[in-house]
């Protein structure tokens, strides 16, 4: 069933739990998310990054019919996100294609930019019953980006560009954004040690944007009693894909293949036992 992020939000918001927000570059890693959800029953938002492209890894002109067949045909709500878009002509593109929610990450630039960009987003995304996110903070490797090692420590000298909750409460009044990617001491990729999240932070995020979806995104590496802490707290989507896509590869990197399809089976099923495992963390299914 495909629906718009606000639909899924509103969900989780409900049930008092987070939505996982699966990449899926490609058919192995966007079968492994639709059955994983499918097993569980429990909504989820499929997601395309700019980052994929910049990579070689798949063009969304490439992937989303794909990834709107399988939203479609599943038996419980799909959203199809464009995540970490930063350039509006792009996220443009994506609505024009179908995507039922989209991104714009302008987390980098100053804030007033910030706010005009992404007001011009919602407004595009309104003519497409479609679904904004935003980001302000740093969560460390830009848009998304994969690989790279952090540590616990590197949140220490990241507090200053960590999500300030009133800087937040103007952000949602001046854009009308349904959901903000906020920074409290996650960080894409790997990490050395166990990442060191600020809970009150994320409680007072929520209280500033009177209940509006936080999202948590670097979300490998977490422990699952902090991301019950978080959403209880108000983080009602969590983007995870390193983990993810880690367990694919370790289910083939030591075995010899003469085909090539049984390293994408292999690696599909190994995937989709993953997201089952996160997914039932994030709904409270464990």
């Amino acid at each position: 069933m495909l629906v718009n992020l606000k639909e899924i939000l509103d969900i989780a918001k409900e049930k008092n739990i987070a939505v996982g927000c699966f990449n899926a570059p490609n058919i192995a890693s966007l079968r492994a998310v639709v059955r994983a959800a499918e097993k569980t029953n429990q909504p989820v938002v499929i997601t395309h990054a700019q980052i994929h492209e910049e990579k070689g890894i798949c063009t969304m002109e490439e992937i989303i019919s794909a990834v709107l067949w399988y939203a479609k045909n599943a038996k419980v709500p799909i959203c199809v996100h464009l995540d970490h878009g930063t350039d509006i002509n792009y996220i443009k593109r994506g609505l024009e294609l179908g995507f039922t929610s989209v991104m714009y990450d302008g987390s980098e630039l100053p804030l007033e930019e910030n706010i005009a960009n992404t007001k011009q987003v919602v407004g595009m995304a309104k003519a497409y019953g479609a679904s904004v996110e935003a980001e302000l903070g740093s969560m460390g490797a830009r848009r998304g980006g994969f690989g790279g090692a952090v540590t616990a420590s590197d949140d220490d000298k990241r507090v200053s560009i960590y999500t300030e909750p009133n800087v937040a409460a103007r952000f949602l009044e001046e854009t009308g954004i349904d959901a903000l990617a906020c920074a409290f001491g996650t960080a894409h990729g790997f990490y050395n040690d166990t990442p060191r999240l600020d809970f009150e932070r994320v409680s007072a995020l929520s209280e500033a944007l009177n209940g509006l979806p936080i999202v948590m995104h670097g979300g490998s590496g977490v422990s699952e009693a902090d991301y019950k802490k978080v959403i209880k707290r108000g983080v009602r989507k969590i983007n995870y894909y390193t983990y993810m896509a880690k367990a694919g590869a370790e289910a083939v990197s030591d075995k010899k293949y003469t085909q090539f399809h049984d390293v994408l089976l292999d690696a599909e099923k190994a995937m989709e036992e993953n997201v089952i495992s996160a997914i039932k963390v994030f709904a409270n299914l464990i």
